[in-house]
C-alpha cells in the first residue's frame, strides 16, 4: 500500500470522515476540516512510526503535511535523506584495541 493509501486510511479511521473518497489527494486537510491542529501531531506520530522517519519541529508546515500529497512528498524527502546518510562502520578489532589501551 503506497504512502497515501496508508494516510487516507488512517485519517479515515481516526478522524470524523463521512466518505474517505469524498477527499481528493490534494485536498487540505486544514481547510475542509478533516484534521485540525491538534490531531496533526498524530498523524505525524503515525507518519514517524509507520515509515521511520523524524518529523522535527521545523517540518510543521502545511506545504508538508496538510493534504496526501504533500504528506507523500514530504515522507519521500524524509526517506531519501535518511538513505543518503551514511551508515556509521566500527571495526571490532579497532574497538576491542581501544579498550585494551585503556586498561
Amino acid at each position: 500500500m503506497d504512502v497515501k493509501s496508508q494516510v487516507r486510511q488512517f485519517v479515515s479511521e481516526n478522524f470524523y470522515v463521512a466518505d474517505p473518497k469524498s477527499f481528493g489527494d490534494s485536498t487540505s486537510f486544514l481547510e475542509h476540516g478533516i484534521v485540525d491542529s491538534t490531531a496533526i501531531l498524530e498523524v505525524v506520530a503515525f507518519l514517524e512510526e509507520r515509515f521511520g522517519i523524524q518529523v522535527d519541529d521545523a517540518d510543521f508546515l502545511p506545504e508538508n503535511l496538510d493534504s496526501l500529497d504533500r504528506i507523500e512528498g514530504f515522507v519521500a524527502r524524509k526517506l531519501a535523506s535518511v538513505a543518503a546518510q551514511p551508515e556509521p562502520v566500527v571495526i571490532a578489532a579497532e574497538v576491542a584495541a581501544g579498550v585494551a589501551t585503556l586498561a
